[in-house]
């Protein structure tokens, strides 16, 4: 491929040339709008810092667990690649690896972003990629992150980054984003979200330890469960303070109990002490969902739910590298029994979002789109993570918009580490947005006319209504 692909004003929309004329009239509307990304992982020291990105490698390879999970099933070692901030990485051979299997991400979502990155952020003809011109696209690239205009706020601007969600620990001072929120020579808004998951999870590291630390930090003096429901109910009001607009919870399931305190209290003093089975230790997390829900109704934090993954799939893997190093593997989900006690209770509280991500295809036409169809709190979130590529999000709109319409979803989040790929991530949904209702203007299912605005909706207003923007 050359680097006119990369660049083709086309990709990635329909190949019927009249088709593809009505989808490049409604991408031109929302092509250049801001990008507000309310969903994220880069964290906020980077622009607060504002340090050049230290080498090509730590750039794009290492933090970006799609590219370095596909090497990994192709014979090429996680330390190799800096994963998990391995000690003796060298990030120069890292780079050579990463081009001698350049050929491995045709296809892929991951190989689209990086070509897009290659050629659109840093104008490198992407036909330079691969082990012949290894070193050669190192040094350029080396080069061009260490100058000024590359640097984390000036790509922050030149993106065209309008708001970006950090995730973070709810007992984490918040330090960086209020620095950027104080300065005045920065535009853009740098939100923090709560992730209370370590928290919650009796079989993650250090669960008693970090639930006795937020209870201390945070509590009003109560002691046990009460004193940690009070001290999550205070830390959500700092996230607030600072501009959070959001929780994000990575549930094992969307599974919801409303159980009494005392029951609760019981199962939490058996997580403290190391004595829950999995069967309770799941009981608490779907217990804690609904308590999360009660918050959200309360304070106005939009709730994020992300079940439905075997994280750290590798026990070998989670060993040497540590969590978020590509090996967290789908599982089917059930929606609509397990949200049945939240939504009985709060579907239909005013000033309640709940947004419903998913990794498994088959719930969005069958339980999540009805869902939304119905509820007023509940909205359907973006495809997400492996299905945050064209094709699936193609998929996505077939199998939510007959059900729900395009007002009930969140608007797309690109769910990312890697900073750079934000806006191919972004233009890649945009266009692909402009290529399904393309369809339905050419099937004689809408007008133009009313295409026009709906892209503009879902592009721009939709995040922006679905978040509390």
């Amino acid at each position: 491929m050359s680097a006119s692909i990369a660049a083709h004003p086309d990709r990635l929309l329909p190949a019927d040339p009249g088709t593809r004329s009505i989808a490049r009239a409604l991408l031109a509307l929302v092509e250049d709008l801001p990008i507000v990304s309310p969903h994220g992982h880069v964290d906020a020291r980077v622009l607060a810092e504002n340090t050049p990105f230290p080498d090509p490698t730590g750039l794009l390879i290492s933090p970006d667990h799609y590219v370095t999970r596909l090497l990994h099933a192709n014979g090429v070692a996680l330390a190799d690649l800096g994963v998990g901030g391995a000690p003796d990485t060298d990030p120069r051979e890292a780079w050579r690896i990463f081009c001698r299997h350049w050929g491995l991400f045709d296809g892929t979502a991951s190989g689209y972003w990086l070509r897009s990155e290659f050629v659109n952020v840093f104008g490198i003809d992407d036909a330079l990629i691969g082990a012949e011109h290894a070193d050669e696209l190192y040094d350029r690239l080396q080069s061009l992150v260490g100058q000024p205009e590359f640097r984390p706020r000036a790509l922050f601007e030149r993106f065209g980054l309008e708001v970006m969600a950090t995730t973070d620990d709810p007992l984490d001072d918040l330090a960086a984003h209020a620095r950027l929120a104080a300065d005045r020579t920065f535009a853009g808004r740098v939100l923090p979200t709560f992730r209370p998951d370590a928290y919650v999870k009796f079989s993650g590291a250090g669960f008693a330890e970090k639930a006795h630390r937020l209870i201390d930090t945070a509590g009003d003096g109560s002691t046990g469960y009460a004193g940690y429901l009070h001290a999550l109910q205070n830390r959500r009001a700092h996230f607030l303070a600072h501009g959070a607009v959001s929780a994000d919870h990575g549930t094992l399931t969307a599974r919801t109990l409303k159980l009494d305190a005392a029951e609760a209290g019981r199962l939490f003093e058996k997580g403290l002490r190391g004595e829950a089975t999995a069967e309770e230790a799941e009981a608490f997390e779907a217990s804690m969902t609904y308590q999360f829900a009660r918050m959200a109704v309360e304070d106005g934090l939009v709730m994020t739910l992300h079940p439905g993954v075997h994280r750290n799939h590798s026990p070998e893997t989670f060993a040497r590298h540590g969590a978020d190093s590509g090996h967290d593997i789908p599982f089917a989900m059930e929606y609509t029994r397990a949200l049945q006690p939240l939504l009985a209770d709060f579907g239909t509280a005013e000033n309640f979002h709940l947004v419903l991500f998913t990794i498994d295809e088959t719930v969005f036409s069958r339980e999540i789109a009805p869902l939304a169809g119905f509820y007023p709190s509940v909205y359907v979130g973006a495809p997400w993570w492996f299905i945050d590529e064209p094709d699936a999000m193609l998929r996505f709109r077939s199998a939510v918009t007959g059900t729900a319409g395009f007002s009930r979803s969140s608007g797309f989040i690109d769910d990312t580490r890697a900073f750079c790929s934000i806006p191919a991530r972004h233009d890649a949904s945009r266009r692909t947005e402009a290529s399904f209702l393309a369809r339905l203007v050419a099937e004689h299912r809408i007008s133009e006319e009313r295409a026009a605005e709906i892209i503009v909706d879902v592009v721009d207003a939709a995040p922006r209504r679905a978040f509390k923007l």
